[in-house]
């Protein structure tokens, strides 16, 4: 039958061909033989950009009112729309998506026919045969415009007359100033002007939902600009007694709750849709451009979120290139053989993001013949697990570490990476550059060299407002948060550089997240937890410390706060400091899964002595140390360590918690000092305010005391510049004050200054001859005063490393790790021992290291989580022999 017949009497059978529609992942996947995840689709037009971020949340507050009947009318829907769209609220109606209001539209009588200008979406044509309305379907021009002067012959007869404006499948735009002047000219005809993706036009288009005829129906979709295809909601816009009409022909009830939420939280969001805009543009530019460079690809101009094509080599069709696209790369277009006025070499493609559309072009091309290299594929990326937490201390550096070891005891290459650390707890690497001890301890699970590139940026807090930041570990400056937050572009760029490199020299990465990924009020600029996921294209376990209580809260909320993006990201969670009967946990398992969709892959054990580093000093001021056995009280010596308001670098005191003869304790109060064996003051971000703290609360008369007793005061770093008699800071680096007076329990002098030292050090004990290494990390420099004082510790080159007392009692130095070495700890020791009447031990009762301590580590893990799905997440086979073959193939 020629297209220009009408159709008349009972609606034809329909055939499936012809009215089919892209988006159907199911049948793609069945075709290629994979699962529906692994189809990246390019048939269906949705916002590159995804969901908007408060997607979740608003489907999260709707869900509490599914209990009752939705609002028939939609009404804060439709005073949003009219509130947006400038038009009176009986002029809108809501549908259950555009196509409904269509059909309904369809059904409206007192047409004697349909005219449908084609090529066009189907769906036009189906609707009114279904209501058996004839429809004829006049072609477009050569380049896709509508012809209306050829078609004041159908108008003159009462006609509804369908229209797409940016057209579906050209990208063609209806000049709305000459559909004005035509519906002016023929009253008898109603224009149904379906503008589903005009919110992808520039902001200034000349639009019809306000400036309308009265004989203008004007349809929107909300599912194509916003990305929700599964909710469904569409707009139409028209005189009130034609809204009136349309409503008739729906069904009650048909835009559920959910939708209408959703989509008044959409309309009143300007800031995304002007993103939308900006990017979709860019996008289509650059992909329209890439596609142009295949050979036989004909590419034509959009002004949508889509590109209407053309296979223009002889021999060829774009069935033939469906099939190879989806063989062989998984990907899906659109074929458009089934529109009217085109046949089976066009097809059209979805604008998706960057590193997707990228994909294409680069597929299309090896279809071609004319690949320039291997087709990029996610599979093809370093694999990357990630692990987040619902908070800061949740265990996220301990399993990082354990990850790093049983990957590494599987045979694979495995490194572990931070993007930004926020603590004073760092630590310097053989090259002088300065990171986070977090990710030392990661480093050798992965028996690798510290690495800067491993914590890219590390904050050290100076006050509640500011920090000290260091990248590539070399100091920046100091900054506020504000100032911090406009520098944070140029560190994700450092630290997607720093990603990139380690990630090229390794079979498969272990990222480590900050705090919460869910921190709403720090997600417009992150670079550490969803960013970097999303960058590294990294799997993310989510992980809790059921420990702290409302573990299961914590979790389901954290993943109710994230985008749909950010959730897919997500493979699943890992319940962690377990103590009990995991087995009484699987109730709730079940309850998390039906309400996120993500299983929980292991339940891990509080593990106690771990002998592992803390990641910050929340468990030091909370006291919580490794349980071992220990000695009677009066066969052991008594170690008091002072918490600073701005300790760091804590882990100088964990050789000694191992030690079955030392007690710790850990003291804020002056009056829980008592009389101990040792006080030790450790370092300080902030020498001066927190010297200035211990004087308030009455500790530096507490310490002269102490030094005129038995007890022996060490202090390290910061601690050692607190003994002294003068602190100089001429550069106001931490006061106003110039010059600020010590405890004066060593009779030395410290200026500061700007440039920070960072150098790993050896050296030796003066008065054991015992070796000593670590690490300096410090601003200034200390000078003696005395001629009585002595030289406590000398470097490799023979320069001093501390200073002490005639009678060794008082002792400072700018030494991290000096307790590291297992020989010198156990002389210090036994000096205590000595002082408190006790026979010395002489040998080595504990060696300092943290081998042991990580394949204990890993074993606990391992036992606990599902690794055989961790490594089908990352498309990786745990079994040692296996991982050869992976380097081999080249990751």
């Amino acid at each position: 039958m020629d297209k220009q017949n009408l159709f008349a009497g009972i609606p034809e059978v329909l055939d499936e061909r012809k009215f089919a529609h892209g988006g159907n992942r199911r049948r793609m996947a069945e075709t290629a033989g994979c699962a529906v995840e692994d189809i990246l689709d390019f048939s269906a037009n949705v916002n590159p950009l995804g969901p908007p971020p408060w997607l979740g949340q608003v489907v999260g507050q709707a869900l509490q009112e599914v209990d009752a009947y939705p609002d028939p009318e939609c009404t804060r829907l439709i005073m949003a729309a009219s509130e947006r769209y400038k038009v009176w609220p009986t002029q809108v109606t809501a549908g259950n998506g555009a196509s409904e209001l269509l059909f309904a539209i369809a059904g409206l009588k007192g047409f004697r026919r349909a005219v449908i200008p084609s090529p066009t979406y189907v769906d036009y044509a189906r609707s009114c045969r279904v209501h058996r309305l004839p429809v004829v379907e006049p072609p477009l021009t050569d380049d896709f415009t509508v012809d209306f002067p050829s078609m004041g012959t159908l108008l003159a007869t009462p006609s509804l007359v369908f229209l797409c404006s940016p057209n579906n499948p050209t990208g063609t735009v209806v000049s709305a100033n000459d559909l004005r002047e035509v519906a002016a000219m023929f009253p008898q005809s109603t224009f149904v002007v379906d503008e589903s993706f005009a919110e992808f036009l520039p902001e200034d288009a000349d639009r019809l939902t306000r400036d309308r005829p009265s004989n203008v129906i004007t349809v929107l979709s909300l599912t194509k600009s916003y990305a929700i295809p599964g909710l469904r909601l569409g707009l139409a816009f028209a005189d009130p007694d034609v809204i009136l009409r349309i409503r008739q022909n729906m069904a009650a009830w048909s835009v559920n709750t959910l939708a209408q939420k959703v989509g008044e939280r959409c309309l009143k969001d300007d800031a995304y849709l002007a993103e939308t805009r900006e990017q979709t543009r860019l996008l289509r530019e650059s992909l329209a451009s890439g596609l142009r460079q295949v050979p036989g690809i004909k590419v034509l101009p959009g002004a949508a979120n889509y590109l209407l094509c053309r296979m223009d080599r002889v021999g060829r069709d774009a069935i033939f290139l469906q099939e190879r696209l989806l063989m062989e790369h998984r990907i899906g277009i659109r074929l458009c053989g089934n529109y009217t006025g085109l046949d089976d070499k066009w097809f059209r493609v979805a604008v998706r993001g960057r590193e997707d559309n990228e994909r294409l072009i680069r597929a299309m091309e090896e279809v071609a013949g004319t690949a320039r290299g291997p087709v990029v594929r996610r599979t093809r990326k370093t694999p990357a697990l990630m692990i987040q937490g619902t908070s800061s201390n949740a265990g996220k550096s301990v399993l990082a570490a354990a990850f790093c070891r049983i990957m590494l005891q599987d045979g694979f290459d495995v490194a572990p990476f931070k993007a930004q650390n926020m603590s004073l707890n760092s630590y310097v690497t053989d090259q002088g550059g300065e990171m986070g001890r977090a990710q030392v301890t990661q480093a050798m699970a992965c028996r690798l060299n510290p690495d800067v590139r491993m914590n890219p940026v590390l904050l050290k807090p100076g006050s509640d407002t500011g920090s000290q930041v260091i990248v590539m570990g070399r100091p920046v400056g100091n900054m506020n948060v504000r100032e911090y937050v406009e520098f944070k572009p140029r560190a994700f760029d450092a630290v997607k550089a720093a990603y990139d490199s380690l990630a090229n020299e390794h079979d498969v990465m272990v990222l480590e997240g900050a705090g919460s990924p869910a921190e709403v009020n720090l997600k417009h600029h992150d670079i550490v937890n969803m960013a970097m996921a999303e960058y590294a294209k990294a799997r993310v376990l989510l992980t809790g410390d059921i420990d702290r209580g409302g573990v299961f809260a914590s979790i389901v909320g954290t993943m109710s706060l994230l985008t749909p993006k950010e959730r897919n990201l997500v493979e699943g969670y890992v319940i962690n400091r377990f103590r009990g009967d995991a087995s009484l946990l699987d109730p709730a398992f079940g309850q998390m899964f039906e309400r996120t969709g993500k299983p929980v892959l292991g339940t891990v054990p509080y593990i106690h002595g771990l002998g592992l580093p803390e990641e910050d000093s929340v468990s030091f001021k909370e006291g919580f140390r490794p349980e071992a056995d220990k000695l009677p009280e009066d066969q052991c010596v008594d170690v008091v360590v002072l918490d600073l308001p701005r300790i760091s670098n804590f882990n100088d005191i964990d050789p000694l918690y191992n030690e079955p003869d030392v007690r710790v304790r850990v003291a804020a109060d002056a009056r829980d000092v008592g009389t101990p064996d040792a006080v030790i003051i450790p370092g300080s971000k902030s020498t001066v305010p927190d010297m200035r703290a211990l004087k308030g609360t009455g500790m530096a008369a507490v310490l002269r005391g102490l030094a005129e007793g038995r007890t022996r005061i060490v202090g390290i770093c910061g601690g050692f510049q607190m003994l002294g008699r003068i602190v100089d800071d001429p550069y106001g680096l931490e006061s106003e004050t110039t010059r600020v007076e010590g405890f004066d329990l060593l009779p030395v002098q410290t200026t500061l200054a700007p440039e920070k030292t960072l150098t790993r050090t050896f050296g030796t004990h003066s008065a054991s001859g015992r070796s000593v290494h670590g690490y300096e990390i410090h601003h200034g420099r200390t000078e003696p005063l005395s001629d009585d004082l002595r030289v406590a510790l000398r470097d490799s080159a023979g320069e001093p490393l501390g200073y002490m007392r005639p009678d060794g009692r008082v002792l400072g130095t700018y030494l991290h790790g000096l307790f590291d070495a297992d020989a010198f700890r156990r002389w210090f020791i036994d000096q205590l021992r000595m002082d408190k009447g006790l026979s010395p031990l002489e040998t080595v009762q504990s060696t300092f290291g943290l081998e042991d301590a990580l394949d204990h580590l890993a074993s606990v893990v391992r036992e606990a989580v599902d690794m055989d799905a961790v490594y089908r997440a990352l498309g990786l086979s745990g079994c040692c022999a296996q991982a050869p073959l992976f380097r081999r193939m080249g990751g």
